[in-house]
């Protein structure tokens, strides 16, 4: 988006990015998304938001239900299964380059690795609340900007380079004035559309609780998970897995490789829990249908949300782009989230790597630990190819994905696994 928005378009200039990026960091949710409804919004208002957001999310989400579909039928087959079984691996890469890019965009100050690092300790070794470690975040770096002055502007760059005058330039400001009575109505209107369909399946389904329960689960996910789709993925991950049952812990890693081949964005990924979840607990339902309505379901109570906070808070944001102690807050959020990604990529490498964990806890101490004896060479091996590959040869996802999916039916085919 960086590349597309601000030197290939030329539609916004770099400040403008970064501002709008830091807002969106700071938002519960998926900041990819929310990115494109606010550069949306920036370029054409409402009507902006609302086309870029809804074709940011449109091709991923009728992928993603087709290939939900297929693993639902075929996944329980040996070649499916070794397929599976070859991209886990791949995940770790792939979620391991996200922490490099981001950390190498976002901790280059003392403190904010040490943010990060925090934000990773905070997670990993005692259970922290994503809130509470984004709020500990966002006040140490308005406290960092408050005490040395220097320490916001270090997220307001110039421009890239000398080509021609963006767009929106960075020192525009936005026609779209903040109103009390423009507030309440997206307010009003984005709450009944948030909700509406929840309360359907509430009133009329009684034969599962499923629809009502990931309807619920992901509106809060919705307000309680920040910094962009794999902070999200992580508190999705624990809940889906060990709280509600809808998945092993396998297939959460499974669903992410799937949402990985897929246009839009990552958190796309949450259809695919929704969807074999649903499958499994339908009720009264036919399984494919619940499990579709489901998946439409989760989609509509992830996405609609994007719009509501960034169609609100957009007007006021964007007059505090100048305010040095709202640019350190948000420095400090984009800083934890590296260690908030790096817990993920924890996570996975635990149900990948190994086949059994075991937890560990000692006073405030929290942490999930592998047992060694259960090991998987193959998984192993694999894994470092695909670090190799994306490290060493600069691979993208795609390319990786699908050589480790070779690698995973080729361990089939002799035997292996």
């Amino acid at each position: 988006m960086q590349h597309k928005l601000v030197d290939e378009k030329r539609w916004i200039g770099q400040r403008r990015f970064l501002h709008a990026l830091n807002y969106c960091t700071l938002l519960p949710g998926p900041e990819a998304q929310q990115l494109a409804i606010y550069t949306g919004w920036l370029l054409n208002g409402t009507r902006g938001g609302l086309i870029a957001g809804g074709l940011f999310v449109l091709p991923g989400a009728l992928a993603l239900l087709v290939l939900s579909a297929v693993y639902v039928r075929f996944g329980s087959t040996g070649v499916v299964s070794a397929l599976f079984a070859g991209v886990a691996p791949a995940v770790i890469a792939i979620v391991l380059q996200a922490v490099q890019r981001i950390g190498k965009r976002a901790l280059d100050h003392a403190a904010l690795v040490a943010i990060a690092v925090g934000a990773f300790a905070a997670l990993t070794l005692f259970s922290v609340p994503f809130p509470v470690v984004v709020l500990a975040a966002g006040l140490i770096g308005w406290a960092l900007g408050r005490a040395f002055p220097g320490f916001a502007s270090r997220a307001s760059h110039g421009d890239t380079d000398d080509g021609p005058p963006p767009l929106i330039s960075d020192d525009a400001l936005h026609h779209e004035l903040p109103s009390k009575r423009r507030s309440f109505g997206i307010l009003l209107v984005g709450v009944l559309l948030w909700f509406a369909p929840v309360a359907v399946f509430a009133t009329f389904v009684s034969s599962t609780d499923v629809f009502v329960d990931q309807g619920l689960f992901f509106s809060g996910a919705a307000v309680v998970t920040f910094g962009g789709a794999y902070a999200v993925l992580a508190y999705v991950a624990q809940q889906a897995v060990y709280v509600y049952g809808w998945l092993a812990p396998g297939e959460m890693i499974r669903g992410l490789a799937l949402a990985e081949t897929t246009p839009g964005p990552l958190i796309m990924v949450v259809q695919f829990v929704a969807f074999v979840g649903a499958y499994r607990s339908p009720g009264s339902f036919d399984p494919w249908v619940a499990a579709v309505l489901a998946s439409l379901l989760v989609t509509w109570v992830t996405f609609v949300p994007c719009f509501l906070f960034v169609l609100l808070g957009a007007p006021y944001v964007e007059r505090l782009r100048h305010n040095r102690s709202i640019t350190a807050a948000l420095t400090g959020v984009t800083a934890a989230v590296v260690g908030v990604i790096a817990n993920l990529a924890v996570f996975f490498a635990l149900h990948t790597l190994f086949d059994d964990n075991r937890e560990v806890g000692a006073g405030p101490l929290n942490v999930d630990l592998p047992v060694l004896s259960s090991w998987d060479p193959v998984a192993f091996a694999i894994t470092g190819v695909a670090l190799a590959v994306m490290f060493g040869r600069g691979w993208s996802p795609l390319r990786t994905l699908g050589l480790c999916a070779a690698l995973g039916l080729g361990a089939f085919a002799v035997g292996l696994g």
